[in-house]
């Protein structure tokens, strides 16, 4: 059956994954191999697939197919995350649509749309993944909410209240008036903004000619004012400090405090204390026994205690009082500037300092255990540099303690009961139990009351924050609180992808519930394996448009993930993605598209290389399967150059081999790829294909067919983890395979020793081949035209070109009637370098001396500079003393090799004149 002429993804893509898995080859049972696991970073049930998920999950399937290729029980883990605020969002909107309210149906029947939500939209996204090629365990996949996830999240909370690490108080946090619900630092995005400075006097009480003017961003917060603070060596306020001052509008007297908090350059100097609505000002209440008045409701809006404008929204109220205060006098001046103003991450909402009362994990502990993994290398990160950012979140002077609850009803409901008679926030007891039975007999004990019944109690309202569910993700999709038998094989992971960006989020607290509980679900296998929940983290970069700009929805840069897989298919989207994939660093990816429809407008380069890649494999089958095959043997010519190239390309795979199995180990996938790229397309297509490729009409015998065959397969295997269903698609046409002889599961191949030395003359033959090519193209010479060329006689030469099979392999690739060593010097030639050796292609024709001189002149110029920055390079003393003697060495002997060029350069320049 002959072939397409192109390699076509859209034919092929969906047929090899659908046998995958028919074949079940991505599901994993404990048995005696080496497990290699690995657990998704469960993406959101509203999510759908983006730039940021295509490069994670990529890099995860990359390691993945990689140790299934390596024998090893490769078992990746997917799931999703119920993202509590983000749900319960989409939910209320929709039921919103329906002209119903989320507290007219009460918290089951809410919790029931959400799951049917949820089972409509939630696998979404893990669809998409299998697109891209994902070759997940289906039928692992997790969901934080199922029953047995959920369980766990509540053992765990009773667990450290037991423990004394879990505890409720009342605290300043950061509110989302839209989701209305408590966020944790890290769900608040920071951004500079443009805002205005209003400039307010506030008369002084008994003396209104007397005043302190004080500067606000929020002048809509006034009337919660319970002081002015300045500072007490400005001497502007010392004859003030200890007096009052009445608040514009509502005249209620106020005292002027001193603290050293107060910055004396910034506004006026002198600073409204707020308590109830500003972090830094509640601690200064608190230093000083002020009152808290807090004047604004959950959503936002003016309540009694502000005695104006009440019910009014913040940002309403601020336009509204401003006219006010223009009236009445008080409105000194606007000054326009540029702060930063915290947002929702998922309302995008304005966040709102309130004083919540709140469950929290005292982290001290936590943090400290964290430190010591990374520090002490039983956890790697991978770069290594990220250790800076993790240390300098996690030490002691920055780590606070973690506000787990959350007002919302979809998520984990807090594991906490009060007596149903006794208000919130003033309750005398707490029964904090896994289930209500057991909160019932705690209450029953504490009160002494044994006709207590569950109407009695009220479960808290609030749930868990979601990052308390997915911390124990590593432990928990093995169902590891309530079985370890699957625990003790899995755990710990292999390695962790993700996003830099979460690594407090996520990375620290998995690596913290890891060594809190896995020594006791399981000591004694902790005592080998480790309690780590990972050995390593590859953090991945920020996946970025051409502006520097992070990809995201809300700026509307991010293509269709959809539309660039069904363009250039999954495995040209991969190679896209990962071809400038360096870990850590950011991806810059630029696919223009229409930012209403998100069609591609234009060729993503990226893309187009990968897909380009694809043709060219495609290509490659198509040479090798097209040729005649003879059982004869070849003439003793054609016999040394296949010969040739047959032993240089074992050796080149075998030093690619090696070369990858390093980048593998240190996760640099993007340099194994481009490596692996580069090794194919060049050394593989451009250069083998065309040394053994028999004269037009002639046949090919079958050991070297037979060794291309084999050779093609071998490289398909190491290609197959970043470019699964191409390598798939040419393994099953290059031979016929019996059931289950799957590239999927082939044997990745064992690199043995490689002759380097060898390598390097057929580079240095590589080099005359492409020398006499630029000769040929820059003197218009047609490829048909035979040429004589001359080598400068010098062992060098003697010892390349007497290698069997080099002469004839550079007389065929060069299109030359002859090649042979001379002592004289070509008159009518045009010399060319190899190496220190020198070269000279014979020409009938006249050679345009000035042309010849410019460009002499130019590789000159292009060699004074190397050896310039190599004898920089030597000349530095830290560099020759700090770099291993094999690094010094190989840059002396640059320097050498560079200073000859510059000398036979020289000379060749000298001949012209």
């Amino acid at each position: 059956m002959s072939l397409s002429t192109r390699y076509s993804p859209q034919e092929i893509e969906g047929k090899w994954y659908q046998h995958w898995l028919d074949q079940r080859y991505f599901h994993s049972e404990p048995d005696d191999r080496e497990p290699f696991t690995v657990v998704i970073p469960p993406p959101n049930v509203t999510g759908v697939l983006h730039m940021g998920h295509m490069l994670n999950n990529t890099i995860q399937d990359i390691l993945i197919r990689k140790a299934r290729l390596d024998g090893k029980n490769a078992c990746w883990v997917p799931g999703t995350d119920h993202a509590s605020i983000a749900t319960e969002a989409k939910v209320v909107q929709q039921l919103r649509a329906q002209g119903v309210r989320k507290t007219d149906i009460g918290r089951d029947q809410f919790l029931k749309h959400a799951f049917e939500w949820k089972d409509k939209y939630g696998g979404i996204i893990l669809d998409q993944l299998k697109r891209l090629g994902a070759s997940c365990d289906w039928d692992r996949t997790r969901f934080t909410m199922e029953d047995s996830l959920s369980e766990a999240v509540i053992r765990v909370f009773v667990d450290l209240h037991k423990k004394g690490r879990i505890y409720r108080g009342l605290r300043m946090t950061n509110w989302d008036p839209e989701a209305k619900t408590v966020l944790s630092n890290e769900e608040v995005i920071y951004s500079e903004e443009n805002s205005q400075l209003y400039h307010l006097r506030y008369p002084l009480e008994g003396d209104p000619s007397q005043g302190i003017i004080i500067a606000t961003q929020r002048p809509e917060t006034i009337m919660a004012d319970v002081a002015v603070a300045v500072h007490p060596e400005d001497e502007r306020f010392k004859h003030l400090i200890g007096k009052k001052v009445l608040i514009p509008l509502i005249d209620r007297a106020i005292p002027i405090i001193a603290d050293t908090y107060v910055d004396r350059e910034f506004g006026t100097g002198a600073l409204k204390i707020t308590p109830a609505h500003d972090q830094n000002d509640h601690e200064i209440g608190q230093r000083y026994n002020l009152p808290v008045i807090d004047i604004l409701t959950e959503d936002a809006k003016l309540n009694e205690q502000a005695q104006i404008l009440i019910g009014e929204d913040r940002f309403v109220a601020r336009k509204k009082i401003r006219k006010m205060l223009e009236e009445s006098g008080h409105l000194i001046k606007l000054e326009d500037y540029r702060t930063k103003i915290g947002r929702s991450e998922r309302t995008n909402s304005v966040v709102e300092p309130r004083l919540t009362l709140q469950w929290f994990v005292d982290m001290k502990k936590f943090a400290h255990m964290a430190l010591e993994a990374v520090s002490s290398g039983e956890v790697k990160f991978y770069p290594e540099h990220f250790w800076n950012m993790y240390n300098s979140w996690l030490n002691e002077d920055n780590v606070r303690d973690w506000c787990i609850s959350r007002q919302l009803w979809w998520g984990q409901r807090v594991p906490a009961w009060y007596l149903a008679g006794e208000r919130m926030g003033e309750e005398s007891h707490i029964f904090v139990a896994e289930t209500a039975d057991e909160a019932l007999a705690q209450a029953r004990k504490a009160t002494g009351n044994a006709n207590l019944s569950i109407t009695d109690l009220r479960q808290d309202e609030d749930v868990v924050d979601t990052w308390f569910s997915s911390w124990l993700w590593p432990i928990s999709v093995f169902d590891g609180f309530q079985s370890q038998e699957e625990l003790q094989y899995y755990y710990p992971t292999s390695v962790l992808v993700t996003g830099w960006d979460i690594m407090f989020f996520w990375v620290a607290r998995m690596i913290m519930s890891g060594y809190e509980w896995a020594p006791e679900l399981m000591p004694e296998v902790v005592k080998t394996k480790g309690a780590m929940p990972f050995k390593g983290v590859y953090f991945t970069g920020m996946v970025r448009d051409n502006q520097r700009r992070k990809m995201s929805k809300s700026l509307g840069n991010s293509p269709d993930a959809l539309a660039l897989l069904e363009n250039y298919g999954a495995d040209g989207v991969r190679f896209g993605m990962l071809s400038s994939a360096a870990a850590g660093n950011d991806i810059i990816f630029d696919a223009p598209f229409d930012p209403v429809t998100k069609e591609i407008l234009n060729e993503s380069k990226l893309c187009e290389q990968g897909r380009n890649f694809c043709n060219k494999l495609w290509n490659a089958l198509r040479l090798i399967q097209g040729w005649e095959v003879t059982e004869k043997a070849v003439d003793a010519e054609t016999a040394k150059i296949n010969s040739l190239a047959a032993k240089w390309m074992e050796q080149r795979f075998n030093q690619t081999l090696t070369q990858l199995e390093g980048m593998y180990t240190e996760y640099r996938l993007s340099e194994a790829l481009m490596t692996l790229y580069k090794f194919i397309w060049d050394d593989f297509c451009s250069w083998y294909l065309e040394m053994i490729k028999p004269a037009f009409g002639a046949p090919i015998d079958r050991q070297t067919l037979e060794e291309s065959i084999n050779l093609l397969e071998r490289m398909m295997t190491l290609l197959h983890p970043f470019m699964p269903f191409v390598t798939e698609e040419i393994w099953h046409q290059l031979r016929e395979r019996a059931a289950g002889d799957d590239c999927v599961i082939s044997k990745y191949p064992q690199a043995t020793a490689f002759d380097a030395a060898f390598i390097e003359k057929i580079e240095l033959a590589k080099g005359i081949v492409s020398g006499i090519r630029d000769v040929r193209n820059n003197n218009g010479l047609k490829q048909k035209e035979l040429l004589k060329v001359f080598a400068q006689d010098t062992a060098s030469n003697h010892t390349l070109l007497e290698l069997d099979g080099v002469l004839p392999m550079v007389v065929k690739m060069a299109s030359l009637e002859s090649l042979e060593i001379t002592s004289t010097e070509i008159s009518n030639g045009v010399a060319f370098l190899v190496g220190n050796e020198k070269f000279f292609v014979e020409l009938e024709i006249a050679i345009d001396v000035e042309e010849e001189r410019k460009r002499l002149q130019k590789e000159l110029e292009y060699y004074q500079g190397f050896v310039k920055s190599v004898q920089n390079k030597l000349s530095n003393e830290k560099f020759v003393s700090g770099a291993p003697a094999e690094v010094v060495n190989k840059e002396k002997q640059k320097l050498a090799d560079g200073e000859m060029k510059m000398k036979n350069l020289a000379e060749e320049l000298a001949k012209l004149g």
